[in-house]
């Protein structure tokens, strides 16, 4: 593993800024590889051996994964829509996984870590940098559920839907009688009112010059 501060460097240049949780994030994942057993995450061997369930989309979530290398393409990276800032590590290999949780604690500790800064946000991310692990993190042992489904890899089965005939990947469409559904279809979904639209240009690809040749092509005078 490469060491912390340029860990934390590179995250922080990643995600667009340094704050307090690109430290805890950045501590955490460190923790969480330590404690299953890998010490290079973002190497070819090891990452086809690490799961990570992120259950924050805040700043910790980027840190996390930068660190692990893990992604949601990948499919080594699963989003827990949990609001918690907390995340999971599971070795493949090993079948160990462990949830490791940011203390509320933490915050109120900071002025005792870092008392010299006054300002309330500088001094947590000093802090945070300075504290033991014991202090910014609760570990829980835990064991992962997982099906091939969930696993990294080829498609495993695609269905389609009953009702609006959308294709459905890895196992994610809900049986509801004698209809295999899509999730939208089934449960609802994060939109409403979808309606098909036309666009400008929407003929457009990257090889338009060799899909169109017709097509003029302006010359800078």
């Amino acid at each position: 593993m490469k060491p912390f501060e340029e860990l934390l460097k590179t995250s922080s240049e990643t995600h667009g800024h340094l704050c307090p949780g690109q430290v805890v994030g950045v501590r955490m994942a460190l923790l969480g590889c330590r404690l299953i057993g890998l010490d290079e995450p973002t190497s070819r061997e090891q990452i086809k051996k690490l799961i990570v369930f992120v259950e924050m989309d805040r700043c910790t979530g980027d840190a996390v994964a930068h660190v692990t290398g893990v992604k949601l393409g990948r499919r080594s990276l699963k989003f827990m829509d949990y609001g918690i800032m907390a995340a999971t590590f599971a070795n493949l290999e090993t079948g160990k996984a462990y949830r490791i949780v940011s203390t509320e604690e933490s915050r109120d500790l900071a002025s005792l870590y870092a008392p010299e800064i006054t300002d309330r946000r500088k001094q947590q991310l000093e802090a945070y940098k300075r504290m033991p692990d014991s202090v910014l993190f609760r570990v829980q042992e835990v064991d992962i559920s997982l099906s091939e489904f969930d696993l990294p890899g080829p498609t495993h089965r695609k269905t389609r839907c009953s009702r609006c005939g959308q294709v459905v990947r890895d196992g994610r469409e809900v049986v509801i009688g004698h209809l295999s559904l899509c999730r939208p279809c089934a449960e609802g979904a994060y939109f409403t009112n979808a309606k098909e639209v036309s666009w400008q240009d929407m003929n457009w690809s990257p090889e338009q010059r060799l899909a169109f040749p017709s097509v003029p092509i302006a010359l800078n005078s």
